[in-house]
């Protein structure tokens, strides 16, 4: 009895999940069908709303096709069940993910974030082995400081996933967000957890050297 109720709650917040994020997919998914050039090499940026309000991503990397599917709210399950719709669509060279973050936040624990980014990154080796995934650590943030110390085991654990795999990349943008042992007052706005101008010029000084 309690195994068949444990299923069936499992299964409804898995579909109250993915209908939660229904419609900015399919949002998504018709932009980029008017933009996306089959004919060009593309790099997706995907994850949650650090990515999806990065407004000037194409304009940063103009060399580049440039695909952000990020989708705000979102934790590394949500991105594992729309993989197909946001990522392997693109057919892309280079992913970058950023995710962990509301995970985090929502309770869940270090290694089952990390048990769901690999099957994501499984995902997109077993559409194209020779993708390259870039792992964006965690941010700091005023809003989420307190929570700091399960960030930073989360970052190691994905950081350590990188190790005996030439195409994984880890990147840190924690510590270059930081001001010694504070994170940096002026680089967000108004919720605290969300980048200002600031913010996204730091991350982008830590990523460019990844686009090539």
């Amino acid at each position: 009895m309690k195994t068949s109720l444990i299923i069936f709650l499992l299964a409804s917040f898995s579909l109250h999940a993915q209908s939660a994020f229904n419609k900015e997919v399919k949002a998504i998914v018709q932009k980029y069908d008017s933009l996306y050039d089959a004919s060009q090499e593309s790099i997706v940026f995907t994850g949650s709303s650090s990515i999806r309000v990065w407004k000037d991503l194409q304009e940063r990397f103009p060399e580049h096709q440039i695909i952000n599917s990020g989708f705000g709210g979102s934790q590394a399950i949500d991105l594992l069940q729309f993989t197909d719709e946001l990522i392997l669509r693109y057919h892309p060279k280079k992913v970058f993910i950023y995710e962990g973050d509301n995970d985090i936040q929502n309770k869940k624990r270090p290694k089952d974030i990390i048990r769901t980014i690999t099957a994501i990154k499984d995902s997109i080796f077993k559409e194209n082995p020779q993708t390259e995934i870039v792992f964006i650590s965690a941010k700091p943030s005023l809003a989420r400081w307190k929570l700091r110390r399960k960030y930073k085991r989360l970052n190691r654990k994905m950081e350590k996933m990188t190790y005996t795999d030439g195409r994984l990349l880890y990147v840190d943008v924690w510590n270059p967000m930081l001001d010694g042992r504070k994170v940096k007052q002026d680089i967000f706005v108004e919720d605290g957890l969300h980048m200002n101008p600031k913010g996204y010029e730091i991350w982008y000084s830590v990523l460019k050297d990844y686009l090539n």
